[in-house]
């Protein structure tokens, strides 16, 4: 330690093996999905419904939150009931599913207002950090990215796992039947891929999350704000 005299030897550990592989917990994987659109035939509603139903396959329990009643960020209190509800689905998931449709090149209002709904902190508890998430998106037209990037930007703000395998699907209006089931396809069979993928990684990472997003550097400002609180001559 002597070549690195910046360092907090008392708040800098090696790694713990055991931790990282600590299993989780016995009850089923909890997946929250979130969709970005209110239309009546949404279909970021119906692609969420075809990656719950893959989801429970796997072996997930999954909740979908109804964005439709949501008010706007900073237009009501938080105690809206609307707000309270995403807010507990969020606190009691390990995973989500988040699919937006892609509008004016970006994500959705609707998807973004459930997202800043979210606080990055409530009290000491961070309801989003070390949760697993898998971003997807639907284009009314060709091929496009732009929403699952935006979704990856705020994935990483908001300290989630997000998973490396990600859905897009082009012209969503041609891939539904008249059932609103998803017709065999590759992009069905990319939201596949995208699922188990999310189901396995968050399998091997929570029982381990909390440890996964403990940081050097707020163990140390922890500890000079406790230093702080505790020292009678800042009194």
């Amino acid at each position: 330690m002597n070549d690195l005299p910046n360092l907090d030897a008392e708040r800098f550990s090696a790694l713990d093996h055991d931790a990282l592989m600590a299993p989780g917990p016995d009850h089923a994987p909890r997946i929250l999905l979130l969709y970005g659109s209110l239309r009546q035939r949404s279909f970021s509603r119906l692609v969420t419904e075809e990656a719950s139903r893959l989801l429970r396959a796997f072996g997930a329990e999954t909740r979908t939150f109804d964005p439709s009643g949501l008010p706007l960020p900073d237009d009501a209190d938080d105690s809206h009931p609307k707000v309270q509800e995403l807010r507990e689905l969020v606190q009691w998931s390990e995973g989500m599913v988040w699919c937006s449709p892609e509008r004016h090149g970006a994500m959705t209002s609707v998807m973004k207002a459930q997202l800043d709904w979210v606080p990055l902190s409530i009290g000491a508890v961070r309801p989003t950090q070390g949760k697993t998430l898998a971003v997807m998106q639907v284009s009314g037209g060709s091929q496009s990215f732009n929403a699952v990037n935006q979704m990856r930007i705020l994935g990483r703000w908001m300290r989630m796992i997000t998973i490396p395998n990600q859905s897009s699907v082009a012209k969503a209006f041609m891939e539904f039947d008249d059932n609103d089931r998803m017709k065999p396809s590759a992009y069905y069979n990319r939201i596949v891929d995208v699922m188990e993928e999310l189901m396995k990684f968050t399998l091997l990472t929570r029982g381990s999350s909390d440890y996964l997003t403990n940081r050097y550097s707020e163990r140390v400002e922890n500890a000079e704000k406790l230093s702080a609180r505790v020292n009678q001559r800042s009194i």
